[in-house]
């Protein structure tokens, strides 16, 4: 089959976006390939077509679970058979789904980066019959990048392990960032395909403003469609919702820290076009293919270019005529000065963290390693009278020195295990026949299921039984209490995991030369945000991000602010 047959097959497309063709023929030829495409570019085809078309196995890694298991529910939606491995998963459960990869005749393997450097991942890595190697989210293995993770460094090393082509594939990176990505994963020669970051139909205009919720307002009400609305803050998405509805706009919030359940339905209803204004925090937007978003407005400053250029490029998709509005003030100004420095608390106060992290779990030195911990941040900072913020970001460069990995509000699932001995099972005898038919759904659909807890999805159970979800958590812990099984119920909280044994003050590398380059790299990409807003009257809101992403000498864009008001 050609890749536009499969595209056709599986995804009902009749033709490509622009770039795709060419990368996946790149792909196809055993090259490795780094490849740049816009918000809403279709990245994952690059790699899920190529992928269809090979023998053997695509392992991709990505840092974004959530989007993980979207993608590999998508596929399997499609007939496709794909697994993941991410943080927050049991050794066993990682094992059954390594066996599962090896001899499942599986077409992709979705996988976190910390994942590939442990000993468990590598020692299948001779079974597993690994094709094509994808890095999604490349900008994260350069120290150059805005959002650089230590683990990603490890990748590189995969390619003395793994003889197969690498396609790394980003929506934002700087030529120096380009570069960097292609060293640091080993390319046998360097192929750069990129789509162009260009957006003719997107307006940007930024407002200098005292009255954001007015200037807001007033831009939902003179474009028609749906909108999306960044803050910073939970609690000021909240009232900027209710401010919209106020004034008679269609309008909800949407931030982490919602229920599951709740974040699906607002999602649905924002996609659906019964909610018209989505006002959230950056948890919203990842991997939402929306194409008929006529705005997206910030109320508060981004801390990047990047992040700036990924969140304004939701709006338009579609190619029709949109806007990326952004209000600030001077007090924007101060805040984004006062967070760069907030963002690098000194490298003693870090290392003070650690060890206290260490301590408020009881972790003696020379132990710990591997650990995940529950992490209630608020008790954390209160037991220890730290400022939170900072603490944060002192867990958050820990992070990036390669100490331990912090995963915020992670989805914690149902987890059962049937601790009755499989010779017993015959003898047993239940109080109520729907624990029958749950205990004879977990033996069949769940193996491994009598030697450790296993996830389990909660709606197919309680479908297979004729119940609703409240009724069936009621029976499994009843089912618990008998000691039928093992029932941990679903969760959400911040999860640490700790990379190696808790060690002593004086060994505690922190990279001090690191942390320099990257508080420098903030305090750059800070000048660039403000060197945006303050732009003069000659200048095109466009024009300078493109050169901000390597595009120099680009023609004004004729419709920014700017642009307009010269016309004018």
């Amino acid at each position: 089959m050609t890749a536009r047959e499969v595209l056709k097959q599986y995804w009902g497309y009749d033709g490509f976006r622009p770039m795709q063709e060419e990368i996946i023929s790149a792909s196809l030829a055993g090259r490795d390939v780094l490849a740049i495409l816009s918000t809403g570019g279709g990245k994952s085809i690059c790699f899920q077509v190529p992928g269809l078309m090979t023998e053997g196995l695509t392992l991709v890694v990505t840092p974004l679970i959530a989007l993980m298991r979207d993608q590999v529910q998508n596929l399997t939606d499609r007939g496709i058979r794909a697994l993941c491995i991410h943080a927050g998963m049991e050794r066993r459960e990682v094992d059954t789904r390594l066996n599962n990869a090896a001899y499942g005749d599986y077409k992709f393997l979705y996988i976190s980066p910390e994942r590939l450097t442990t000993r468990l991942f590598r020692s299948y890595l001779d079974v597993l019959d690994i094709r094509r190697i994808v890095v999604d989210e490349a900008h994260c293995i350069s120290q150059w990048g805005y959002d650089f993770r230590p683990e990603y460094l490890k990748i590189g090393e995969m390619r003395d392990l793994i003889d197969a082509p690498v396609m790394a594939l980003t929506a934002t990176a700087t030529p120096k960032v380009a570069q960097d990505i292609m060293e640091k994963l080993g390319f046998r020669e360097p192929l750069l395909l990129k789509s162009g970051f260009a957006r003719p139909n997107l307006s940007y205009i930024v407002r200098e403003c005292e009255d954001k919720q007015g200037r807001l307002l007033t831009l939902c009400r003179s474009v028609q469609g749906s909108g999306i609305v960044y803050l910073r803050h939970r609690k000021m998405c909240e009232e900027t919702a209710a401010f919209l509805r106020e004034n008679g706009i269609s309008a909800s919030f949407y931030h982490a820290g919602l229920g599951p359940a709740s974040r699906a339905e607002r999602q649905a209803e924002w996609k659906e076009g019964r909610i018209r204004v989505m006002v959230c925090t950056n948890a919203f937007g990842m991997g939402i293919d929306k194409p008929d978003v006529r705005f997206v407005a910030h109320l508060d400053l981004p801390d990047s270019p990047e992040a700036y250029f990924q969140e304004a490029g939701r709006a338009g998709r579609d190619g029709l005529p949109s806007y990326a509005a952004l209000f600030w003030n001077a007090s924007d100004i101060r805040r984004m000065h006062q967070l760069t420095e907030l963002s690098f608390p000194s490298l003693d106060y870090i290392a003070d963290v650690y060890q206290k992290l260490h301590i408020f779990y009881g972790i003696p030195y020379e132990a710990g390693e591997g650990r995940q911990l529950r992490f209630d941040e608020q008790e954390f900072a209160r037991q220890y009278r730290l400022n939170r913020a900072s603490m944060l970001y002192a867990i958050r460069y820990l992070e990036r020195s390669g100490h331990l990995i912090f995963t915020e509000d992670m989805e914690i699932r149902t987890r059962v295990g049937i601790i009755v001995p499989r010779e017993g099972v015959a003898d047993l005898s239940f109080p109520e026949r729907k624990m029958a038919l749950i205990f004879e759904g977990l033996m069949r659909g769940y193996p491994g299921i009598f030697s450790y807890t296993v996830d389990i999805d909660e709606q197919r159970l309680a479908t297979s039984i004729d119940a609703e979800i409240p009724e069936l958590r009621q029976l499994l812990y009843k089912m618990s209490l008998a000691h039928f099984i093992k029932y941990i119920p679903a969760d959400r909280s911040n999860v640490i995991e700790l990379r190696h044994p808790r060690l002593q003050p004086g060994n505690l590398n922190l990279d001090p030369a690191r942390y320099a380059l990257l508080r420098q790299r903030a305090e750059e990409r800070s000048a660039a945000m403000e060197g945006y807003l303050q732009l003069g009257e000659d200048g095109c809101r466009s024009s300078y991000m493109l050169a901000y992403f390597g595009e120099e000498n680009a023609a004004p864009c004729g419709c920014c602010d700017l642009c307009r008001a010269r016309e004018r």
